[in-house]
């Protein structure tokens, strides 16, 4: 068999709802070299039957036992032969020029080592944000203002084969877990974007300003629930950086400064939501002076914790300098 261009990495674990409109818009690409790695992490449901009967193009694959999306990810990954690699979750969408423009990109510069496009949110029936209306990203050697404002859709991202192999060389992760083997397996909510931090690193990015794909929203969307794990995961990635980057406090002291208070905020948002609001504004303390979404998470904190829902969904379609 012939090597494709692009490995496109579809990882499913019960996704028959949406799984057929995400294949036909791969199948829809114009460009056209590319295969499917799909890794069926344990499925129930019609997901196998859907991927197989989707033709040639893809390759199916099922794991022994459902395991965490990072470590599945990883299992897709070693099955990839494309020296470009992107990632499609199955209830999300491609546009037909996708792949074409991202691939242009990495023709044009060897130095690029990751590529997004603009992404539209949408629940299923219209879209509720743009992700690059308020201001596009930044492109180049862009570590810092990846981490400041972390602008790329998991769907949304290409990688090169190269920058993926030297996220290999990096051993393994502070605190248990590995990252010899891309994702983090170690983390469970920010494994996407400790990749893709790692390879901004070393690596210049760049992007689509067209918003070629679609991040779908829906009720099953956990997210909002998991901020206490966020708070963890963002002093994790914090040591991490301190670990694999020399001088990173001298360097990067804007960084460890955002990445403490984030965590701080994180920390905050989890213990109001289960109704320790006196906490909550314990760990906000420090910094409820520091900007608006501080200040105003101050004042929230005395309502009921059980507005949390409600105030999530809020707070993720804010404008982007309302969530500093």
């Amino acid at each position: 068999m012939s090597t494709p261009r692009v490995s496109v990495i579809m990882n499913c674990l019960n996704s028959s709802r949406d799984l057929r409109e995400a294949l036909d818009s791969v199948a829809a690409q114009t460009f056209e070299d590319w295969e499917i790695v799909f890794w069926d992490n344990g499925s129930t449901d019609d997901s196998p039957a859907i991927a197989r009967a989707f033709g040639g193009k893809l390759r199916y694959f099922r794991g022994e036992a459902t395991v965490p999306l990072g470590a599945a990810r990883n299992l897709a990954l070693a099955q990839a032969r494309g020296d470009l690699v992107a990632f499609l979750d199955c209830d999300d969408i491609w546009r037909a020029r996708k792949l074409e423009k991202q691939v242009a990109l990495f023709d044009a510069n060897p130095r690029l080592g990751l590529a997004c496009t603009d992404t539209e949110v949408f629940d299923g029936r219209r879209v509720c944000k743009r992700l690059f209306a308020e201001s596009p990203p930044a492109r180049g050697m862009a570590f810092a203002p990846l981490m400041e404002r972390q602008w790329i859709s998991m769907s949304s991202a290409m990688l090169r084969r190269e920058a993926l192999a030297g996220l290999s060389a990096q051993g393994a992760a502070p605190g248990g877990g590995t990252n010899g083997h891309w994702f983090d397996e170690s983390l469970n909510v920010c494994e996407e974007a400790d990749v893709f931090y790692r390879i901004a690193h070393d690596w210049e990015l760049d992007f689509v300003d067209e918003p070629l794909t679609l991040w779908r929203v829906h009720g099953g969307n956990t997210t909002f629930l998991k901020f206490g794990q966020f708070a963890e995961e963002t002093l994790r990635i914090l040591e991490k950086h301190r670990k694999l980057y020399p001088g990173y406090d001298a360097e990067y002291a804007g960084l460890v400064a955002l990445l403490t208070r984030r965590a701080a905020f994180q920390r905050a948002v989890d213990l109001w939501r289960r109704g320790r609001n006196a906490e909550a504004r314990a760990a906000i303390r420090p910094w409820r002076d520091f900007g608006r979404k501080y200040r105003l998470f101050w004042w929230a904190s005395y309502l009921p914790g059980s507005l949390f829902a409600l105030a999530a969904r809020t707070y993720f379609f804010l404008p982007f300098f309302l969530r500093r």
